[in-house]
């Protein structure tokens, strides 16, 4: 790929970068205004040549996840580069429903895979294109947030702006 487009939106969770191709697919994104941490959420190989600054189609679906319609976010097309197991686990992501969260074992066992809960662990760390492929929405089997590389206070904003209770956000 030789170009990209980047920009980055004000949230009330901070800034927030969105890396797309020239399709208008997301290829990484994330609570930073930093470029440089957005590309190395992608692979070298998977890296444009060349970014411009611009805006962005998904733009207006971060605009209304923040206003509460938070499902505009899943409708983004997303470009992702992986394995069979990365695949079917960023689109098992995008299936989550908003105010739903799951454990790493269901996640796993979503993915068809249940005994492979450090698998899907890895999906989560290696999802570029947070908010719009949802990595927040998998917790620790104990129900603790685990991690999330934006941060935990950016990761339980976005489940309770999802609505799910405060309990489950130990």
């Amino acid at each position: 790929m030789t170009d990209a487009t980047i920009q980055t939106l004000d949230t009330p969770d901070g800034p927030f970068t969105v890396l797309e191709d020239p399709d208008g697919r997301v290829l990484a994104s994330g609570w930073t205004d930093s470029v440089e941490r957005i590309l190395g959420r992608l692979a070298e190989r998977n890296r444009p040549e060349r970014v411009v600054d611009g805006r962005v189609a998904s733009a207006d679906a971060v605009d209304a996840f923040y206003a509460g319609e938070v499902e505009h976010a899943m409708q983004v097309p997303v470009r992702q580069s992986g394995t069979e197991l990365f695949t079917e686990g960023w689109r098992q992501l995008r299936l989550i429903p908003a105010g739903v969260v799951l454990t790493y074992r269901e996640f796993a066992a979503a993915m068809g895979r249940p005994d492979a809960v450090r698998a899907a662990a890895s999906v989560c760390a290696r999802n570029a294109p947070a908010l719009f492929v949802p990595c927040h929405r998998v917790l620790r089997s104990d129900g603790t947030l685990g991690g999330f590389a934006w941060g935990l206070d950016v990761k339980r904003s976005l489940l309770e702006r999802e609505s799910v209770g405060r309990t489950a956000l130990v």
